[in-house]
């Protein structure tokens, strides 16, 4: 499933209006980060990743913060789960409704038919390759 996602973030890259904000290279993904992101294409990846979920069913940012994120690591006492930042998962769900990949229902985010189709095509892509 990895390779489709790299698949997927290499299609979205020619999408217009999906553009990774100036700030995302100065913030962590989560509070269980110790460190920056460091990957150029992280923001593509993401939006990758955001629309296989969205072809799973409807979803929420809560739930995508939960799902993002990872245990925090303690020396001394248990590790726990913390969940992802929100306004990462929040801008990227926006970028995708605009650009009509997905769409906003009464309850979380579900995908758009543009969407499906272009998840659909990388999946094969990625079986083909």
């Amino acid at each position: 499933m990895k390779d489709a996602v790299l698949v997927l973030a290499e299609d979205i890259k020619s999408v217009p209006g999906i553009v990774a904000p100036e700030w995302v290279q100065f913030v962590k993904s989560g509070s269980h980060n110790e460190r920056l992101i460091l990957e150029p294409d992280f923001w593509f990846k993401r939006c990758a990743s955001l629309l296989f979920q969205l072809d799973e069913g409807t979803v929420g940012v809560r739930s995508l913060r939960h799902k993002y994120g990872a245990k925090n690591q303690h020396t001394v006492s248990r590790s726990h789960h913390r969940v992802a930042g929100g306004k990462i998962i929040r801008v990227a769900l926006q970028q995708l409704e605009k650009a009509g990949l997905a769409k906003k229902e009464k309850i979380g985010r579900v995908i758009a038919p543009a969407g499906r189709a272009l998840v659909r095509k990388a999946v094969a892509k990625a079986l083909a390759s």
